[in-house]
């Protein structure tokens, strides 16, 4: 295998999720969490209970972002 192979797919957006709450997969809402140095930080949300199911940084494109 070479080592210049790029991924198959840039990143994952998640659209079902297992709720601890209601112990079953439901479509989850994607929620600004913090905003971080090395990227944004998003929490999964159940709709029904409000519970998070997970979480996820999201890496920045350093020229995407403007000093202030």
């Amino acid at each position: 295998m070479t080592q210049n192979r790029r991924p198959a797919f840039e990143r994952f957006e998640a659209s079902l999720l297992a709720c601890p709450k209601c112990n079953r997969a439901v479509q989850v809402r994607k929620r600004l969490l913090l905003i971080l140095p090395e990227g944004d930080k998003y929490e999964y949300v159940c709709p029904h209970c409000g519970s998070t199911c997970g979480t996820t940084v999201q890496k920045d494109d350093p020229h995407d972002r403007n000093p202030m």
